[in-house]
């Protein structure tokens, strides 16, 4: 690859910059390398239990303070860009996923409900209970549309894989005998807001990531160049 010709860097965040809350080595040398070159970079996690502003303590605990939350594209911010793209402000929709998802469909306008919903969106739930997927999938047998934040059947922490939202959306698509709409990577419209944010063309954007299904192959499928950590 040559790199003379990458005029803007998307990384990934889990399982690249950090493993739960230990950051990986050279966290900080990275971001500093991006800014003394003056690269322009985003980051785009299928993460959506946290919010923007939670991604940006994370990273200023680190040692990478001064991040604006404009660069943190997550599969929730995402499925809020779908939702305020296909559903009335207002619109009931019943959360399945952590507080961080929940904030984030919640300030796009949307009402948060348990019933009478158009739609279950589904991400990663920390908190995960029998009743918990038994209510989702109960709403979406009734009807209401089925939308997946993102598909990773696992979330890297650091004693190793563990069961990711890819995992819990399985479940209720076994459940409910119903298809999801995915939102987040390796689909298209996570890295459409990374490159709109960074106004760069794809075949001058780097992509890295620690998953060929997700990372690498839907950024290859866009026209980014792409590296695997």
């Amino acid at each position: 690859m040559d790199f003379s010709g990458i005029k803007a860097v998307i990384s990934d965040m889990d399982g690249v910059l950090w493993r739960g809350d230990t950051a990986l080595p050279g966290l900080r040398l990275f971001f500093d390398t991006l800014r003394a070159r003056g690269l322009p970079f985003a980051l785009a996690t299928n993460n959506s239990s946290k919010t923007q502003a939670d991604y940006v303590r994370k990273l200023a605990r680190l040692g990478v303070p001064g991040v604006p939350e404009t660069a943190i594209i997550t599969s929730g911010t995402a499925t809020a860009d779908y939702l305020r793209a296909h559903y009335p402000p207002g619109a009931r929709v019943h959360v399945f996923g952590a507080d961080g998802l929940r904030a984030v469909i919640a300030a796009a306008g949307f009402t948060l409900a348990d019933s009478n919903v158009q739609a279950v969106v589904a991400g990663l739930k920390w908190d995960l209970t029998y009743d918990d997927l038994k209510r989702a999938s109960r709403l979406i047998m009734a009807g209401a549309d089925f939308i997946g934040t993102n598909p990773d059947a696992t979330f890297p922490l650091p004693d190793g894989l563990a069961p990711g939202a890819g995992s819990m959306i399985a479940a209720l698509r076994t459940a409910s005998g119903r298809e999801p709409i995915i939102v987040g990577k390796p689909h298209a419209p996570m890295f459409e807001a990374a490159l709109a944010a960074l106004h760069s063309a794809p075949a001058e954007t780097l992509m890295i990531g620690d998953r060929l299904d997700t990372d690498i192959a839907g950024a290859a499928a866009c026209g980014l160049r792409t590296a695997l950590v």
